[in-house]
């Protein structure tokens, strides 16, 4: 018995001072945190780029909807649609399903308070109540003051971000911007779309 003891306490000896799987070891250990950071990075990334991208799409859609001439009447529906159409393009290579646009022309009055004209959406998104106020573009925000007795077009877009390795990642990311712009011929003039009609002073009544 006390000769296998005494060679058991020489294996432990040996194996305490033999330091060729340090190495090894101490690797095992630091991998799955290494694996974690490399992942983690480029998930960050890509949601960073989608989140650009989403920016993206609302300022453009704003822009090119605030570039309406009012002179060349209303603007057509196909126009229009034209322009939500855009926002495939922008998101790409991201898949756009799930991706809500929603642009809205607000009457801004004299105390800051607003009413919606006209709201119109693509088919993942919800248009607002025409009528109600809006409710994001607070007296308190520049864009309010400086648009005061006129119109402003409120451009929304929001996207649902799932992980590329959702099975480490599972949680879904609501990304969401909103682009105020004032139409490009004149904030005191409604825009019309071809099925919304305005009077000539929808924008400067209050």
């Amino acid at each position: 018995m006390r000769p296998l003891k005494q060679q058991l306490h020489r294996l432990a000896q040996r194996f305490r001072h033999d330091d060729k799987a340090v190495a090894a070891v101490e690797f095992a250990l630091i991998f799955p945190f290494m694996l974690l950071l490399y992942f983690g990075s480029m998930e960050a990334a890509a949601l960073f780029t989608v989140d650009k991208r989403v920016n993206s799409v609302s300022a453009t859609i704003g822009d090119l909807v605030s570039q309406w001439d009012m002179d060349d009447g209303k603007m057509p529906t196909n126009t229009f649609n034209d322009y939500l159409s855009a926002s495939v393009a922008i998101i790409s290579p991201f898949s756009s399903q799930g991706l809500s646009v929603v642009v809205t022309l607000v009457k801004v009055n004299s105390d800051g308070s607003t009413n919606i004209l006209w709201s119109k959406a693509n088919a993942a998104g919800i248009a607002r109540t025409v009528g109600d106020t809006f409710p994001d573009l607070a007296a308190t925000q520049k864009m309010n003051q400086v648009a005061r007795k006129g119109c402003v077009i409120a451009a929304e877009a929001s996207y649902s971000y799932s992980p590329m390795l959702a099975q480490v990642f599972t949680s879904t990311y609501r990304l969401s911007h909103t682009n105020y712009l004032l139409p490009r011929y004149g904030s005191q003039v409604a825009m019309n779309l071809e099925d919304t009609t305005l009077a000539n002073g929808a924008c400067t009544a209050a």
